[in-house]
Order: structure tokens, then C-alpha cells, then sequence
């Protein structure tokens, strides 16, 4: 048997297991992230209003569990980072003028830059707040930068604004 096919296999079969090492990307417990009405987000707003077939939320579960797994990576030993995202307005949006079925398809165009907004509170280890504030993450030049994620994620430039935010570090949150 081919040693590719036998490693696909291997691989295969410890996620089945749910294996330690596939939960390298588990959300960590020193990191929370919570929305704050997320039926009144811009994105909510938007897609019931232009494009209501297409109405699904599930794109927060996943920008929450990534924003938890990235920051709890840069946050050092003891300290705690709670985050309260209050909008997000995802890039791109619906052009409703165009023809079925374009009329549900999100359309990435520079003039439909992705934002967060959000409130974070940085704790150390005996829960005194280290640093605290309201963050408006905005990126204009996001098709343009490189900093989004590769590929067809389709989170990729929501994604791009929580690393360019977290990249910074704890002392410039």
C-alpha cells in the first residue's frame, strides 16, 4: 500500500476517534467571545432585508470559535480576554438588481469592505483588568492587502480583521 494512502488513512481514522492531537484547535478556556444582539447586526440586517432565503447566522459559531483559538494562543500564561462583538457587517453584499438567482449571491467587491465591531476587557490572573476598550476593526484595501485567509473560506477577510487585531499583542489590544 502506498505510504500517502496509508497516512490519509491513519489521519482518517483519529478524527473518527476524536484523538488529542486533532483538539490542538479546541477553544481554550482563558479566552470568551459573545455577541450582544446579534439580530441587530448590520450582516442580520442585510441579509434578511436583500436576500432573506439566505438567512442563516451560522457564520457567528465559527467566527467565535476562531476568534476564541487565535487570541488564546497570544495571550500569555494567567491572563483572560473577554470579547463582546457588537456589529459585524461581512464583506461583500447582495445586489439585489441583478437576476435570479445573482440576486442571492454575496458579491466581494472593494466597496463592500468587511467590519467588526467589538468590546474587550484584557484580565490578569486575579481578574484586575489589565486594558480595556471599543475596537472598530475596518480594513478598506481588503481585497488588496494579502492578509485574508487563502482559499474559499468564506470568512476569510472577517478572519483577516480579528488576526491584524490580535496580531498586535496583548499590550496593544
Amino acid at each position: 500500500m502506498n505510504r500517502r494512502i496509508v497516512l490519509h488513512v491513519l489521519l482518517a481514522a483519529l478524527a473518527l476517534l476524536g484523538a488529542p492531537a486533532m483538539a490542538a484547535d479546541a477553544a481554550p478556556t482563558n479566552v470568551t467571545v459573545t455577541y450582544d444582539h446579534p439580530e441587530q447586526f448590520t450582516e442580520t440586517k442585510k441579509v434578511r432585508a436583500l436576500s432573506p432565503r439566505l438567512d442563516d447566522d451560522s457564520y457567528l459559531k465559527t467566527l467565535k470559535s476562531y476568534t476564541e483559538v487565535r487570541a488564546g494562543k497570544m495571550l500569555p500564561p494567567g491572563e483572560r480576554l473577554d470579547i463582546v462583538i457588537t456589529d459585524i457587517d461581512r464583506a461583500g453584499n447582495f445586489e439585489p438588481w441583478r437576476p435570479y438567482p445573482m440576486r442571492d449571491v454575496r458579491i466581494v467587491k472593494d466597496i463592500y469592505p468587511p467590519r467588526i465591531d467589538l468590546h474587550f476587557q484584557l484580565l490578569d490572573a486575579s481578574g484586575k483588568v489589565i486594558r480595556e476598550g471599543a475596537r472598530k476593526l475596518r480594513d478598506p484595501g481588503f481585497m488588496y492587502d494579502g492578509l485574508a485567509m487563502p482559499g474559499n473560506d468564506t470568512l476569510r477577510y472577517e478572519k483577516g480583521l480579528i488576526d491584524r487585531w490580535l496580531r498586535k499583542g496583548p499590550d496593544q489590544l
